[in-house]
């Protein structure tokens, strides 16, 4: 049935109503990019200013894993991840934050080196403070405005490459749904019901677009706060 007063969104094939559908796979589509953003961006700012701050051979080795991991495309990587599992939302959890800290490291890691060469920090390193202490007392905050704006942005990406893979049948599976489970449903019927694939599509594009924008606003508030410091 197409959009009416008594279904807002119209039904899919087999009768049910789209908006509910949207709602509750909205929820598994968000857990998933909220998820693996959280955890992609929290091994991003952990590795990162650690080889930024210890340099050296443990900086060498940061280099070889992260360069290792971006020889391999994102998409394709995360394609033969989920080959080999039976996907559920954890499970994607977990695949995409694996396939999605080395952006997030990289950006920790330069700032790192900034911060590490600061008076400060030479200070606190012949004065013998504790490692961890420095790290958490005095980096973590500095770092925080790139670790949330790297969040924001893996949050859309993370949303991104979820209806990616459940619109190709390998990721989210009956009786889960996801945007992209929808999305995928709706392909077989796009000619005689745009509605089914039209509105999970519109649903990915409104929040990614607005994850972006957000992110955007973060990074130029971190750059103006830069700059008056």
């Amino acid at each position: 049935m197409a959009p009416s007063l008594d279904y807002y969104l119209g039904t899919d094939r087999l009768g049910r109503d789209i908006l509910a559908r949207l709602i509750e796979g909205g929820k598994v589509s968000l857990i998933i990019g909220v998820g693996s953003a959280f955890i992609a961006s929290f091994l991003g700012l952990i590795l990162g200013s650690i080889a930024g701050y210890f340099r050296g051979g443990v900086d060498k080795a940061f280099i070889i894993t992260v360069d290792l991991f971006l020889t391999f495309p994102t998409f394709f990587l995360l394609l033969a991840l989920v080959s080999y599992v039976n996907a559920s939302a954890w499970v994607l959890i977990i695949i995409i934050s694996i396939t999605g800290w080395m952006t997030t490291a990289r950006l920790i890691r330069s700032e790192s080196f900034k911060i590490t060469s600061q008076p400060f920090i030479k200070i606190l390193n012949i004065a013998k403070v504790k490692k961890s202490k420095i790290l958490f007392k005095y980096y973590a905050p500095i770092l925080a405005p790139i670790y949330f704006v790297s969040f924001t942005f893996g949050v859309g990406g993370a949303i991104l490459a979820e209806s990616g893979l459940s619109f190709l049948g390998l990721g989210i599976v009956a009786p889960q749904m996801s945007w992209g489970t929808i999305l995928s449903g709706g392909k077989d019927v796009v000619e005689i019901a745009w509605w089914v694939s039209f509105f999970p599509g519109l649903m990915i594009f409104l929040i990614t677009f607005s994850l972006i924008n957000i992110s955007n606003y973060l990074q130029q508030l971190t750059n103006k706060k830069q700059i008056q410091n």
